[in-house]
């Protein structure tokens, strides 16, 4: 079966700040549908499980309690018809070890945001999209690219009536 995997190009997104990697998820947030995977890639310290954080909280709509899954692996939040998993793949020893935590179920019934996504090996999503976190100046920048269909799109239609 072909993929809908967006051909469209990469969207650049200058975060001179934490507030503004905080806006970037909130963005995303309201976009993303159960099936949607996004690939928070980045060295430590970067601002993934930030921009997790904030994500989850808009996507919850309410101040939540958001620990890094750096130990548990896998945190789950929210509502059964759209659930946030938020994995943390940096201890995986090998990519079939995704199976054991259920990402597979969770990426066509889920919404999953995972750090350290090269974790994944050959089983990554088709439709993921990738958001890689870089030091730029004094802040940082987010290179976004793949997803589904239209999504990029969308975000940069949301970011310029910001």
């Amino acid at each position: 079966m072909p993929s809908a995997r967006s051909e469209e190009p990469a969207l650049t997104v200058v975060l001179p700040s934490a507030a503004d990697t905080e806006q970037l998820a909130m963005r995303l947030a309201g976009l993303l549908h159960p099936g949607d995977t996004v690939l928070l890639e980045g060295p430590i310290g970067a601002g993934k499980t930030h921009f997790a954080r904030a994500l989850i909280r808009a996507r919850l709509g309410r101040a939540e309690d958001v620990p890094s899954p750096t130990f548990t692996l896998v945190q789950t939040y929210g509502p059964a018809e759209a659930e946030i998993w938020h994995a943390d793949l940096y201890r995986l020893g090998h990519p079939d070890e995704v199976w054991e935590l259920g990402l597979d179920e969770a990426f066509t019934t889920a919404i999953c945001l995972v750090e350290w996504p090269d974790r994944l090996g050959r089983h990554v999503p088709p439709d993921a999209l990738r958001l890689r976190l870089a030091d730029h100046g004094d802040g940082r920048v987010a290179l976004l690219s793949g997803g589904r269909a239209g999504l990029l799109r969308t975000l940069k239609a949301a970011l310029a009536d910001a």
